[in-house]
């Protein structure tokens, strides 16, 4: 295992581990979490996948360890909100030579909420679109071309636009077992030698 690759599959140039190919500071992204691209060259996730990311919000997108993001999936960030607030949507102040705003307050143009969150161990399906403030929990799933307004609880399946439950992927106990386990976590040869037990839901052999 090396979670240093850019290609972690011999012959593949359309998956990557994310974290080696993205320099933006404010991108955080955990080990082993893969971006596959067919269309454009997946190394270029922060320019063709993360939108309306400006500096001026100090806003960031942090992903988990372990996650899957499928082709085309965008995040969209706080720059694309236009201020509701206001009686126009139109956003004057990012024109501000133009009618003699003050720049300091370029901001106020649009509504900022937050953070983009994932979980570890989230599949995001092909071109689904998660919008600015979305936190998604660990082990969640969003269906493809799914528009996630709201934060997704752990373990759940999200599809449509808006994204909304289809179910829950375990029941209470089992999830809060997973949970506390947070096997995503563990050393890599560990993880190594329980990989039959977590690909067959074998979660009493992950407990001893």
């Amino acid at each position: 295992m090396n979670p240093n690759l850019i290609y972690p599959r011999v012959g593949d140039r359309e998956t990557v581990y994310l974290k080696n190919v993205v320099n933006d500071p404010s991108i955080i992204v955990g080990d082993y979490t893969m971006y596959n691209d067919f269309v454009r060259d997946p190394r270029e996730f922060a320019f063709n996948n993360v939108l309306y990311h400006y500096y001026v919000n100090h806003d960031r997108l942090i992903i988990g360890k372990y996650c899957s993001i499928a082709c085309g999936a965008k995040f969209i960030f706080n720059s694309a909100n236009h201020k509701l607030s206001s009686l126009s949507t139109y956003p004057f102040p990012i024109f501000y030579d133009e009618w003699e705003l003050d720049p300091a307050n370029v901001t106020d143009a649009w509504d900022n909420k937050g953070d983009i969150v994932l979980g570890n161990d989230v599949w995001i399906g092909f071109e689904a679109v998660i919008l600015s403030g979305v936190h998604i929990g660990d082990g969640a799933i969003v269906g493809a071309r799914s528009v996630v307004t709201r934060d997704v609880p752990p373990y759940t399946i999200v599809a449509g636009a808006p994204a909304r439950p289809i179910r829950r992927r375990y029941d209470d106990d089992t999830i809060a077992i997973i949970e506390r386990l947070r096997w995503w976590d563990w050393p890599e040869e560990k993880i190594r030698g329980h990989i039959q037990d977590i690909q067959s839901g074998r979660i009493d052999a992950l407990e001893l």
